[in-house]
């Protein structure tokens, strides 16, 4: 795996208006292609997780839900982020118990990696190659793989070097 400055642009200086702009961009045309329903709930969820490459968790997306006028039970955040994580527009990290918005531009589910900081819990995603070692292991034992993801946990340089 050879991650590009692309995959690692959580833990990078870029210009984050253009890439959040761009990302809600492809995903309204992702949905109008695939004739998927992004409800306001849903896009401020999505706009939410795009604000910053940091995971949120469920309670959090709730308040900015909320905030936005889309309501305040659960069942509302839990909705959107269930419709998100189906269309392979979020993904679940699951060590935070937390979401992310997906930067791999991927249709659908994907085999992905994530670099998540513990410190400031930002994550960054990068493409996973499982390699034919995986599939012939799973395919020996009779076992059909859903999904594979792999999550690494550590600090980020900022976050390193913050505690040096």
């Amino acid at each position: 795996m050879n991650p590009s400055t692309e995959d690692l642009r959580a833990f990078a200086a870029h210009d984050h208006a253009r890439c959040r702009a761009r990302a809600l961009a492809a995903a309204q045309e992702r949905c109008r292609a695939r004739r998927l329903r992004l409800t306001p709930a849903r896009f401020c969820a999505l706009e939410a997780l795009l604000e910053s490459h940091r995971a949120m968790t469920a309670y959090e997306l709730l308040d900015r839900l909320r905030d936005a006028g889309h309501g305040g039970q659960p069942p509302v955040a839990y909705r959107a982020l269930g419709f998100l994580v189906d269309n392979g527009f979020a993904h679940r990290i699951e060590r935070l118990g937390a979401y992310v918005a997906c930067t791999a531009g991927a249709e659908g589910a994907h085999p992905a990696a994530f670099m998540v900081c513990r410190a400031c819990r930002a994550v960054a995603e990068t493409a996973l190659d499982v390699g034919p070692d995986l599939a012939e292991r799973t395919a020996a034992v009779g076992f059909a793989p859903e999904r594979t993801v792999v999550e690494v946990e550590g600090l980020c340089a900022r976050c390193a070097a913050a505690r040096a």
